[in-house]
C-alpha cells in the first residue's frame, strides 16, 4: 500500500512481532537453612508451594520490561527445607498489535517465553542445593491472567459501589 508520496503505509504493513531484546536474572536467592540434616533421606517427601507472578512495565512505546517471579517453598511440617525465589525479566519490543490485545501480548505470551529459562534456573538451584531438581509445571498464563483481570473487576465494581 503506497500514499500519494509513494511511501508505504507503515501500520499497515507492520506484521505483529514480539521480539527479546534481553533476558536477565533480577533477583534470586536459594535458601536452605536446616543443611546438612535436610540433606538426608526421609521417609516422605516434603510438601512443596510455588506461587507465580507476573509484572510488566513500559520502557518506551515499543518495549517492555516483563517479570516473572517464581517462588518455591518446601516444607517437612514447619520446618523449612528449602526456599527459592527467583526474578526473571525480559526486555521485550511488541510491534503491530491491537490496543486491545497488549495486555494479554505481555501477561501471557511474554512470560510464556520467559517460563523454560526460569524453570531451568530454579531447577539447577534445587539440584545444586542437594535436592532433587525441581521440575516446575507448564503454567497456563492465559487462565492466570484472566484471573488477574476478574480480580481486578471484582475490586473496581466493589470501588464503585462504595
Amino acid at each position: 500500500m503506497s500514499n500519494e508520496n509513494g511511501a508505504g503505509n507503515e501500520a499497515a504493513d507492520r506484521q505483529p512481532a514480539i521480539n527479546i531484546l534481553a533476558q536477565y536474572v533480577k533477583d534470586f536467592s536459594f535458601e536452605n537453612p536446616g543443611a546438612p540434616r535436610t540433606l538426608q533421606s526421609r521417609d516422605k517427601a516434603p510438601a512443596i508451594n510455588i506461587s507465580v507472578n507476573v509484572n510488566a512495565n513500559p520502557m518506551s512505546e515499543t518495549d517492555f520490561d516483563v517479570v516473572l517471579t517464581l517462588d518455591a517453598s518446601a516444607k517437612d511440617g514447619d520446618k523449612v527445607v528449602f526456599h527459592a525465589e527467583l526474578s526473571y525479566g525480559g526486555l521485550f519490543r511488541v510491534q503491530g498489535f491491537a490496543q486491545e490485545h497488549m495486555l494479554p501480548v505481555l501477561f501471557i505470551e511474554c512470560p510464556r517465553l520467559l517460563f523454560p529459562f526460569a524453570r531451568q534456573i530454579v531447577a539447577d538451584a534445587t539440584r545444586n542445593g542437594g535436592f532433587p531438581p525441581l521440575m516446575i509445571d507448564p503454567i497456563d498464563f492465559a487462565q492466570m491472567f484472566q484471573q488477574r483481570m476478574a480480580e481486578e473487576q471484582a475490586k473496581a465494581r466493589v470501588a464503585a459501589n462504595n
